[in-house]
């Protein structure tokens, strides 16, 4: 065997076995990235979810609201419009493990104490409690002091369903396009994350928020890191084969 004919034996292995190898380890390295940025975001709701409530800033700050103000914590006194409440579907909570879905959150604009209107989720109903008329003591009148966390808007993906304003049903946390679809104007571009207090009746259920995301980064990168490791394993042992091979055709 010549070492022409040799080198052409291992040329298209090699070839398969760096460019298998390097996706395998960019893919180790983005979910290594991944994991980093998932224990600070944790860190970050923790740390914000776990400080006392604020007043909520007046409506002249709303636009100089960043990410970083989102999840803090704040208190306002609020009236809620209750007769022009949405429903937002939900299938669950990655935030609240109190709730399994599927049902609703119920979207309600308030008036603020210190003027504007802000969207506020009330929190939580089943199916069977959707219809307003089947959680009346829950349409609280007048004012009511509300801790909660400031929101933003869900990101609308390709999947996600238009909203349906003639059922009263959304599918994605939009407080702009319901207040829009409501006739209520210049409502915060945020919404509250309601927390206390629980409404007569229990309906519609708030809840603290708490920080249980998925992490399952570091586990990922230790598979596609592993893999690599794998197929180099496997690579030499063929490299070993083939020079054992030519030993033997060399005697």
């Amino acid at each position: 065997m010549t070492a022409r004919r040799a080198g052409e034996g291992v040329l298209i292995p090699t070839a398969f076995v760096v460019v298998v190898v390097t996706i395998l380890v960019g893919l180790g390295t983005w979910q290594r990235e991944r994991l980093a940025w998932k224990e600070g975001l944790i860190a970050a709701l923790e740390e914000r979810l776990a400080a006392a409530p604020v007043p909520l800033p007046p409506p002249a700050a709303w636009a100089g609201l960043a990410a970083p103000d989102e999840y803090r914590r704040v208190a306002a006194e609020v009236t809620f419009l209750n007769d022009k409440e949405a429903l937002v579907y939900t299938s669950g909570s990655s935030l609240r493990r109190d709730i399994s879905g599927p049902g609703y959150w119920v979207f309600t604009p308030a008036r603020l104490a210190q003027g504007g209107i802000v969207m506020v989720n009330r929190g939580f109903v089943p199916e069977a409690r959707r219809a307003a008329a089947t959680r009346p003591e829950g349409q609280v009148e007048g004012t009511v002091a509300i801790t909660g966390a400031l929101r933003w808007p869900d990101p609308v993906g390709v999947f996600t369903p238009a909203p349906n304003p003639s059922s009263n049903q959304w599918f994605s946390r939009d407080p702009a396009g319901i207040a829009a679809a409501k006739g209520v104007a210049d409502a915060a571009p945020f919404y509250i994350e309601q927390e206390t207090p629980e409404p007569p009746g229990g309906w519609p259920k708030p809840g603290r928020l708490y920080p249980h995301l998925p992490n399952n980064h570091f586990g990922y990168m230790l598979t596609w890191y592993g893999l690599a490791a794998a197929l180099l394993a496997v690579y030499g042992a063929f490299l070993a084969g083939r020079w054992r091979a030519r030993r033997q055709v060399a005697l």
